[in-house]
């Protein structure tokens, strides 16, 4: 293929080719060739342009095919528009000749037509520059016409087609000659010439004016011919052509271009009129149809009444929204005339009603629906409601008239029933896709929506009375706030109107619609009401029998309202249950006795209205089984059976029953047939094991008989066949957009559409398709589609022999029927015997004996030989289920072989499709049949019919085949793969365009070759890269295919490849061709789209997003209009078409989409995806609103482009996005949420201002989002502040993101605030409207959060600011003060708990943050430095903070308490239910318990810290003075817990109200902490721990903890898992801080109780005082028993997770060397600390003999710690681990036990071991050297020296060891280590017990004096070696002050030699560095103040030695000259030795 990469065709190469590669090669050249004429120059081109002409028209005589053909005519147009044109006149006339040729032989057709299409190309390309010669193209054209077969006339009309667009107004001279040609061809017998003919007519009417003038009839009445046995395709292109040619005829009249008197001016009342009489006549004459209407006979054809309906649309779209909104009145009365009663015809029949009021609904959901903003649909609303009004008063005047002529009133009212089910459903769907943003249209009382819709409720028709409750549910799922006022007001209705047939049928209808709609509303309805509706059905079915008038309605109703009230679910129908099975029970006989009684007792009326009874009641018991699955018990089971078997009963002897009563009773009994038969789908078979044969005789009865006339094939075998068969049969089983309308074509002419009236039970069932109109069939349709879902169950739980019985009858019908009679037998039993199979093959069951098999084959096989293609598909499914079941190889392989026998010998059609696509099932089913003969015969025998020309059909079915048996036999296809690839191209290159489907099922199989071929298509070898050529060519030609379906598999096969072979897919034009499609009129094809997007941009976003944009400037035409990419890219145009979709599927591809785009590019391209959001959420703000906010930050004019956006507002036009509907601003509110969140984890400059701006300056290409922050602040305001309440919720979520993200960013410019403050306004306002009293619960509670997490953020220091804030929570505080009682009773009961804790858990939050910031602030201020950010942080508000909240503590804690007890009862296991209180808790009711428990979980966390916080904070001691006389409407503090109302009047004392209180928060912590699910969240985890760190803070708690030891343990085990279970650092910090306070609470037990005994035992001997703490006498701990050993056991667990090495097994193990210390991470340093510091206080809760037991693991672990983090760090600083060892160190050496008696000796052995480990650490182990911090381990030595008695370090061994240790540090050159020897030894020296500190002195103070005498020799250079010295002076001086007496003199004497020679005389001072000099002031210093105390020493040795007297005096003389000299000096310099740089952190000695 390389060699087909030449601007020049390779003729030789090409000669060289087989036929098939002969063909690809010349297609791929002129692929290549395409791209390469527009990059190559222009003189290149015309160099070469002679060959290159002649080989393109050489190219025309080789009959190429129709792809090829397509490209070629466009290489020559480009070809001559870049090169010279001089020769493109013999070009034009070799076409012309070509078509003139008399040859007829279809070898020579191909030829034919590529001229045809060259002629097309070049006049497209060249247009006017040939002006002089289209005359004659066209006469030649359009005399070839006249000759051509169907394909001629399909090329030659889009060839016409692109002269027309090339030649423009040019062509004028020839317009009527197209025109007349056109109109032949519109209404052709080849569909696709018909969808030509109207491309060609749609291209006409550009220039024709005619078309639109003089003829505008006459196109209209051709259009309407054109529809008669049109096909979709036609239909759209046909409609396209109507609607626009009248669009234009309207258009025309307003631009004026009607100066010209001839032209005839159209208006729209004409228009219209033209287009209803295609609706209301179809396509004949006005003369002939009036005659037939006189006769009574025609009747539209419903082809032309869809086509119609569908060019109203494209009309009204082509005039746009603006002119609907300004003519809607008109368009509005004219589309709802077209069902009135002027129009009988429209009408005559139900079914032709139900049709045409679709088609009305299609027309006003299009074009209300697609055109208008919310606004203009507003308004459009109120214009549908008056239209309502005028129909509601022409049925009241007939009504209050009724005396006159009935009869003529009643023709009125039935004038309007049709005109009113089309509003009023157009008016439910107004409102449901408005959504709350409807909330102002019904608030409009001059309106009055809900008035017209509810008093239409009585209207005469049942369908205006269920189009009305429609309406009405609509309302409530858009309003839920109208769900419960609207069931209030019905159910008023319903009980005042009980005596009017209409009004209890129309008010039942209404209440059940409206419980229909409470699944959709999360909020729900009150409790209670369940219990009136109950009421009001049991007072409706028992007054029935009361009125004859009344009784079948009230029956009616009043099981529809049960039926209703079980969709609510198990919480509400538990409740009703007991009522409903007596009814249940009450309704049927209780004996087949009784019933035979019956049936000779009644009437026919009395059978009626018995019926619907019946058949109601089981609609009820339905409704329960299928929404109350969790309340069918064995127990309910039981009391639900009973009336089953005398329902069957009864169904057995109907037929009898209809003959003795008459025709009345055939609905009804149709009816309880159905309604019985669904039941029994529902209930599983073994229910009704005993009655198996009497219902599968009845299933038969009605799958035979003999009153069917109609054959329903399109709604019963769908679900039986595979959905990817179905593609094969009609385009219209596929989805489309019109699938509304189109559906009605589908069902055949007898059959009527789905409508309400047919089954008023189906009102409050949840619809398929979302959200329209529910669409049951009539119930003689539903029924056999119940039966046949029956019959499959049944027919496979009966016994064998009944089984075959069954089936051989089957068999029987269907020979005996015939005629169209015997089509639909045979469609039933098929069916049937088809849902048998499938149900057996589900269960995995067996078909039975043999002899099954004969009745079961002979069925399926008469239908795979059906004239219907739908029941040959469902056969072949049947077929492959069959061999499935029976599961026998030599049975699969003998169908197999009848297939293959049929297939050669048969030579229709019929058979052909039939046995092929069986073959494909049978593979799909039984992949094991392939076995490699089998596979090899049937893909040969497919290959043989898929090329088989004559028949498309056989093609197509053959194909389709194919693809399932190269889907199924997987690797096993292998061989074939290369033969069926050329095969597919080969047929993709010949196979006429006009058969799309064939080229739909080669595209299958494409897609299935490489499925299999899958990642091997990256290979490098030769045939793989053919392989992979082959299938991109083969994309290419699909891609080109006029036919969308064949797009859209070109488009998934690419997107397979993509994934299999991503670099050899050009992924550049994939996007362009992605880009066109993506606003197709095809659903199928933009869901393709949509879907391969979705797989490009998880890898590549940003290269997408770049090539669609290039793609957009780049090209001029090409793109749809309505796709903006050029101006809002990709991304916004995606958006732009979420907000048009309307396909569910389609939208959250799209949602999915540009969340991939978000998460990858939103951080690079931020101002971008900004903006994106920012004008999808402005477009339709309130203006008032917005104007107003930024009238508050006009000052800042610098942030950002603030300007701008005010400008903006002026200009509408300019705004990317028109009115987005409210799905898509929330959608873009959550995209903002994302990319917040995004920016989180980018760049740290996103959330730091001063960084941000400093790397703006550096680059100004630089975006960061902190410097949008305006931007997002205006958005999340304009959400919070919409009408749709989702909007608010999601502008409220991102006001809390950017409030927790951006509250702790400061603001340069103004040191101490933060960038948020300047928001506050606008916080405020976005707030406040959430707080009103009509804002829904959830709003409210979401706005709680954000109010707390506002005040909490700390943003706003100033008290006078958050009162705004804070006083939104005040208010609503008072609000919930009433408890559960005073809520709104709008909602369910769980709406105003969750509302209620929202409240309560925003109050926690506050008062938290209260208190921290007050702790924090009553703690010192540590350094002068952050007193700038305390008063950021307001030290002045935190004070004030707490004061706000301090006023409103007492009924908060109230609250708080109160709802904590009902947290703790609602976590109680389900086995303590029946000690729940009755009525519920505080903030619940018991019925609603369930819904509630969600909304506690949510809130109870930070709830229980602010209660344990305010427990603290009385401290457990004030009794609260409202105890008892609590201001709730119910008592609700705990002090009524778990008492009984008649103990009510006990009081109980403060003591026992803190133990209940302490019990419960330890209770709610400890059942949290025990059983964490993998779901709690971090915030709840911290929070219980927080809570127990401020129980545990205070001492009664602790006392509680201390003297109870087994509570203590529990507690210690389960922080034990948290840690164990939960990584987080901060987590584990805080459960180590509870460890230690309940160590601090045992060890204050012990103290106590120690004290206590002591002062008890005070007279008695000390020997005999009991041991009290751990391990009592013997020192033992039992592990589970033992508080000390669990925390043990935590703290080791701590530590060796965050130092392995500590663990003895892993160290202990051989081959494992040590390793040098470690740093650890801050959070581990912090870890370990914490952990260390717990295990210092254990030996305070041991008796003496218990602290023996656990000495060693303390010291094990504190200093292993010790040596495995003693890093060396610069400056000699200690790590903070080493410093925490050491400071536990010294805990457990000072430890009282080590001096206690009993324990005194064990102590002293222990400690002197670990001295003696610290002492190894020195010397290197096992010759490995690991490098520990001196200073760290000299610390150590000096703790053990200091801190424990002198008998463990005094040993000599020891001693001497930790002397040479000093030493030898002395002697390390590192002046840090020196210094800290020095401080060290230094303490050493001071210990008061000489016979510690003497050793060291004598053998240390030589070395430091020789040490000191150095300093002439090498003087000091920097501040470090200075700070030596001075070290070693004080060292010194200690000595002289500890020294005795008589050695004191010889000190001094030694000393003053040293300080003296540290002094400089005057001459050196002037030039000595700093250094000598601070050096000199020191030593002068300490000798003023030695001289004063051991004068007569100083004075000796002065005297001794006069030449230190002489420097002395020189010093002091130089000394005061400087002074003298520097005056201004400070009056004396800070004493560097006080004020050392260097401190540890901690004194540890």
């Amino acid at each position: 293929m390389e060699l087909a990469h030449s601007l020049l065709l390779n003729e030789e190469a090409c000669s060289q080719l087989g036929e098939v590669q002969k063909a690809e090669f010349l297609f791929d050249w002129l692929r290549y060739l395409d791209k390469l004429l527009l990059a190559t120059s222009r003189s290149d081109v015309r160099e070469r342009q002679k060959t290159l002409v002649e080989q393109l028209l050489s190219l025309l005589n080789s009959s190429p095919g129709p792809p090829t053909r397509k490209l070629l005519a466009k290489n020559l147009g480009i070809l001559y528009s870049i090169g010279d044109t001089f020769s493109v006149y013999e070009a034009i006339d070799k076409c012309n000749d070509l078509i003139r040729s008399k040859d007829d032989s279809p070898s020579y057709l191909p030829t034919k037509l590529a001229a045809v299409v060259c002629l097309g190309s070049l006049y497209k390309k060249l247009g006017r520059i040939l002006g002089n010669t289209f005359s004659d193209t066209v006469g030649n054209i359009l005399k070839a016409m006249k000759s051509a077969e169907s394909q001629g006339r399909y090329e030659i009309m889009l060839s016409l087609q692109n002269i027309l667009n090339g030649l423009g107004a040019a062509a004028t001279s020839c317009h009527r000659d197209v025109y007349k040609a056109a109109r032949s061809c519109l209404t052709d017998r080849s569909m696709a010439v018909r969808c030509a003919a109207a491309k060609c007519l749609l291209e006409l009417q550009h220039e024709a004016v005619f078309m639109w003038t003089t003829d505008l009839d006459s196109v209209a009445t051709l259009c309407f011919k054109s529809f008669e046995g049109s096909n979709y395709d036609v239909r759209i292109a046909v409609s396209k052509l109507l609607g626009t040619v009248l669009a234009k005829a309207i258009i025309s009249k307003r631009l004026g271009t009607a100066s010209r008197q001839s032209i005839r001016r159209v208006s729209l009342e004409e228009v219209l009129e033209l287009l209803g009489t295609g609706f209301l006549r179809g396509s004949s004459g006005f003369l002939r149809a009036s005659g037939d209407m006189l006769k009574g006979t025609s009747s539209v054809s419903r082809d032309v009444r869809v086509g119609v309906t569908q060019a109203y649309v494209v009309f009204v779209s082509t005039l746009g929204g603006a002119w609907l909104e300004k003519n809607f009145a008109a368009f509005l009365s004219h589309v709802l005339s077209l069902v009135s009663q002027s129009h009988p015809k429209a009408t005559q029949t139900q079914i032709d009603a139900v049709c045409g009021r679709r088609c009305v609904s299609f027309i006003l959901r299009a074009t209300i629906g697609g055109l208008l903003g919310e606004k203009a649909q507003i308004a459009a609303a109120k214009d549908i409601c008056q239209a309502i009004w005028k129909l509601k008063k022409v049925v009241d005047a007939v009504m209050s008239d009724g005396n006159l002529e009935t009869r003529l009133g009643s023709a009125d009212v039935a004038a309007g029933q049709h005109m009113l089910v089309c509003a009023l459903q157009e008016l439910g769907n107004l409102i449901h896709s408005l959504g709350t943003t409807a909330a102002p249209l019904l608030q409009d009382s001059s309106a009055g929506i809900l008035d017209s819709v509810i008093s239409v409720s009585t209207h005469p028709s049942v369908s205006v009375r269920l189009a009305a409750a429609w309406c009405l549910r609509c309302v409530a799922v858009a309003l839920p706030s109208y769900l419960t006022p609207l069931l209030d007001r019905c159910l008023e209705r319903l009980t005042v109107l009980k005596s009017s047939p209409e009004a209890v049928t129309g008010f039942s209808f209404a209440v059940a619609a409206l419980l229909g709609a409470v699944k959709h509303c999360p909020l729900g309805i009150p409790h209670g009401k369940g219990k009136i509706i109950m009421t009001l059905a049991e007072d409706l079915l028992c007054s029935a029998a009361q009125n004859s008038r009344l009784s079948a309605q009230r029956t009616q109703a009043g099981w529809l309202l049960i039926a209703a009230l079980m969709t609510l679910g198990p919480a509400v129908a538990s409740h009703h249950l007991a009522r409903v099975l007596l009814l249940w029970k009450c309704v049927f006989p209780v004996s087949p006795k009784d019933l035979e009684t019956e049936k000779s007792r009644g009437d026919s009326f009395t059978w009626q209205v018995t019926l619907e009874g019946r058949a109601g009641a089981l609609c009820a018991v339905k409704s329960f089984v299928s929404h109350c699955g969790d309340l069918l018990t064995e127990e309910v089971l039981q009391r639900l059976l009973p009336p089953l078997p005398c329902a069957v009963d009864l169904l057995t002897r109907l037929s009898s029953i209809v003959k003795t009563y008459g025709s009345p009773l055939k609905t009804p009994s149709v009816v309880y047939r159905q309604r019985l038969y669904e039941l029994l789908i529902l209930l599983p078979p073994e229910t009704y094991e005993g009655n198996l044969c009497a219902i599968l005789k009845e299933l038969a009865a009605d799958l035979t008989a003999p009153d069917m006339q109609v054959a329903a094939f399109t709604f019963l075998l769908p679900p039986l066949c595979h959905q990817d068969d179905l593609l094969i049969l009609s385009p219209l089983l596929q989805e489309t957009d019109h699938r509304f309308i189109e559906e009605q074509l589908l069902l055949g002419s007898g059959i009527a559409c789905g409508s309400l009236e047919y089954d008023p039970y189906s009102i409050y069932e949840k619809d398929v398709d979302g959200d329209s109109v529910p669409k049951p069939l009539p119930p003689t349709l539903s029924v056999i589609s119940s039966a046949v879902k029956l019959f499959g169950v049944v027919c496979a739980r009966v016994g064998e022999a009944q089984r075959l019985l069954i089936l051989e009858q089957l068999l029987d019908s269907v020979k005996h029927t015939k005629g169209a009679r015997q089509q639909v037998v045979q469609l039933h039993v098929v069916s049937s015997v088809s849902s048998f199979l499938k149900y057996v093959a589900g269960a995995k069951g067996s078909l039975g004996p043999e002899e099954m098999r004969r009745p079961a084959l002979a069925l399926v096989m008469g239908a795979l030989e059906s004239s219907s293609p739908l029941l040959r598909c469902a056969a072949a499914e049947a077929w492959a289920r069959l061999a499935q079941v029976v599961d026998d190889a030599a049975f699969t392989a003998a169908l197999a072989q009848v297939s293959f026998d049929k297939l050669k010998s048969a030579r229709d059609v019929v058979t052909r499709t039939g046995h092929s696509l069986a073959l494909g099932t049978l593979h799909r089913y039984l992949g094991g049949i392939s076995s490699s003969q089998h596979l090899n015969s049937c893909v040969g025998i497919l290959y043989t019919l898929s090329q088989d020309s004559t028949s498309p059909d056989v093609q197509t079915w053959a194909l389709h085949s194919l693809s399932l048996v190269i889907d199924s036999a997987g690797p096993l296809y292998y061989v074939h793969v290369e033969p069926t690839l050329s095969l597919i191209i080969m047929l993709l290159l010949n196979v006429p365009p006009t058969h799309a489907e064939v080229h739909q099922s080669l595209g299958r199989c494409l897609n299935a070759l490489i499925t299999t071929l899958g990642p091997e298509l990256q290979g490098n070898s030769t045939s793989v890269s053919t392989l992979r050529t082959s299938c991109l060519l083969g994309c290419a030609v699909m891609q080109d295919n006029p036919d969308c379906l064949v797009q859209a598999q070109a488009i998934s096969c690419l997107q397979q490849l993509h994934m299999f072979a991503p670099r050899h897919v050009n992924l550049s034009s994939l996007v362009s061709c992605l880009c066109v499609n993506l606003c197709s009129p095809y659903l199928l094809l933009r869901r393709a789209v949509l879907a391969c997007l979705r797989q490009l941009v998880q890898r590549e976003a940003a290269e997408v997003s770049e090539h669609a944009v290039m793609l957009a400037k780049d090209s001029r035409e090409e793109l749809t209009p309505d796709a903006n990419i050029r101006e809002v890219g990709l991304e916004g145009a995606l958006l732009a078409l979420l907000d048009k979709e309307t396909d569910q599927r389609l939208c959250r591809d799209i949602k999915e989409t540009l969340n991939h785009m978000l998460t990858s590019m939103a951080v690079d391209k931020l101002s971008f995806w900004l903006k994106l959001c920012k004008d999808v959420l402005a477009a339709s703000a309130d203006f008032t609103a917005v104007t107003c906010v930024d009238a508050m930050q006009e000052e800042e004019g610098d942030k950002g482009d603030d300007a701008s956006v005010l400008t903006m507002r002026n200009d509408d036009r300019s705004r990317p996005f028109t009115n987005p509907r409210w799905a898509t601003r929330v959608f873009a509110a959550e995209c903002v949420c994302r990319i917040i969140n995004q920016c989180g984890n980018a760049h740290s400059a996103h959330f730091d201002l001063a960084l941000a701006q400093e790397m703006r300056k550096r680059d100004s290409r630089n975006d960061f989002l902190v410097l949008h922050l305006a931007d997002l602040i205006r958005m999340a305001f304009m959400a919070a502040t919409d009408h749709s309440d989702q909007l608010r919720l999601s502008g409220l979520e991102t006001l809390l993101v950017v409030i927790r993200r951006f509250a702790t960013i400061p603001e340069p410019e103004f040191p101490g605030h933060v960038i948020l403050e300047q928001y506050q306004a606008n916080v405020g306002a976005a707030l406040r409207p959430a707080f009103t009293s009509e804002t829904p619960p959830d709003v409210t509670a979401k706005a709680c959060q954000v109010c707390s997490a506002w005040i909490a953020s700390g943003v706003v220091s100033d008290l006078n600011d958050l009162r705004r804030v804070h006083q939104l929570l005040v208010s609503s505080l008072t609000k919930i003060q009433a408890g559960k009682e005073a809520l709104s009773h709008l909602y369910n009961e769980s709406a105003s708990t969750m509302e209620i804790l929202a409240v309560l858990k925003a109050w926690a939050e506050v008062y938290i943050i209260a208190v921290e910031r007050h702790k924090n602030c009553r703690q010192p201020l540590k350094t002068t430095t952050c007193s700038e950010e305390s008063v950021r942080n307001g030290s002045c508000s935190s004070d004030g903070l707490l004061d706000l909240v301090h006023t409103d503590l007492g009924t908060l804690s109230r609250l708080w308490l109160a709802a904590l007890q009902d947290f703790a009862l609602l976590t109680l296991p389900s086995e303590f239910a029946s000690q729940l209180p009755v009525d519920g808790g505080a903030f619940y009711t018991a019925e609603t318990s369930e819904n509630a428990k969600l909304h506690y979980s949510n809130s109870w966390a930070l709830i229980l810290h602010a209660t344990a916080l305010w427990l603290t904070s009385t401290g457990f001691v004030v009794a609260d003075p409202d105890e008892g006389a609590s201001n709730l409407s119910r008592p609700v503090t705990p002090t009524s817990m778990c008492q009984g109302s008649s103990s009510g009047a006990t009081v109980k004392s403060p003591e026992d109200v803190y133990t209940d209180r302490f019990h419960l928060i330890l209770g709610i912590s400890v059942e949290f902490l025990c059983s964490l699910r993998s779901d709690a969240t971090m915030e709840s985890i911290t929070a219980c721990l927080h809570a127990l760190q401020a129980l545990l803070d205070v001492p009664w708690p602790r006392s509680k903890i201390g003297s109870d030891q087994d509570l203590g343990i529990e507690l210690l085990n389960v922080l034990h898992r948290v840690i164990l279970t939960r990584e987080s650092p901060s987590i584990q910090l805080a459960s180590l801080e509870v460890v230690r306070q309940i160590i601090c609470a045992a060890q204050e037990h012990v103290k106590e109780k120690r004290r206590s005994a002591e002062v008890d035992d005070g007279a008695a001997e000390k020997e005999t005082l009991p041991e009290f703490g751990e391990g009592k006498d013997t020192g033992g701990l039992v592990p589970g028993k033992s508080l000390v050993f669990a925390t043990l056991e935590l703290c080791v667990c701590i530590l060796v997770r965050q130092l392995p090495e500590l663990n003895p097994k892993l160290t202990g193990s051989p081959g494992v060397k040590a390793r040098k210390p470690q740093m650890l991470s801050e959070d581990g340093s912090r870890l370990v600390s914490a952990a260390l510091v717990i295990l210092a206080e254990l030996p305070a809760v041991c008796s003496p003999e218990g602290s023996i037991s656990i000495l060693p693991t303390l010291l094990y672990l504190t200093i292993g710690v010790l040596r495995e983090t003693a890093v060396r760090l610069p400056g000699a600083h200690l790590s903070s681990t080493v410093a925490a060892s050491l400071q536990a160190l010294k805990g457990i050496l000072s430890s009282p036990m080590a001096r206690a008696e009993k324990s005194h000796a064990a102590w002293t052995d222990l400690l002197r071991s670990a001295l003696m480990t610290v002492l190894d650490f020195w010397d290197p182990v096992d010759g490995t050297h690991r490098e520990l911090d001196e200073v760290s381990l000299l610390t150590a030595l000096t703790v053990f020296i200091l801190s424990t008695s002198p008998e463990v370090t005094t040993v000599p061994c020891l001693q001497k060891r930790c002397i040479d240790r000093f030493k030898a540090a002395l002697e390390i050159e590192d002046p840090m280590v020196q210094i800290k020897t020095y401080q060290l030894l230094l303490s050493v020296f001071q210990y008061p017990n000489p016979a510690v500190s003497y050793p060291y002195i004598y053998s240390l103070v030589s070395s430091v004096v020789g040490k000191l005498q150095e300093i002439d020799k090498r003087k000091p250079e920097d501040a470090a070696e200075l700070q030596v010295f001075q070290e070693g002076i004080k060292v010194l001086e200690a000595l002289v002050a500890v020294a005795e007496e008589q050695h004191r003199s010889q000190l001094v004497a030694c000393l003053l030699p040293i300080l003296i020679s540290f002094l400089l005389d005057e001459n050196a001072l002037g030039s000595a560095t700093s250094i000598m000099r601070n050096l000199h002031d020191f030593a002068l210093q300490n000798l003023m103040q030695i001289g004063p105390q051991y004068s007569s020493v100083f004075k000796s040795v002065m005297a001794s030695s006069p030449a230190l007297k002489a420097r002395l005096e020189a010093a002091i003389k130089g000394n005061q000259e400087s002074i003298r000299v520097r005056t201004p000096t400070p009056k004396h310099p800070q004493n560097p030795g006080r004020n050392s740089s260097i401190q540890l952190k901690t004194n540890f000695l």
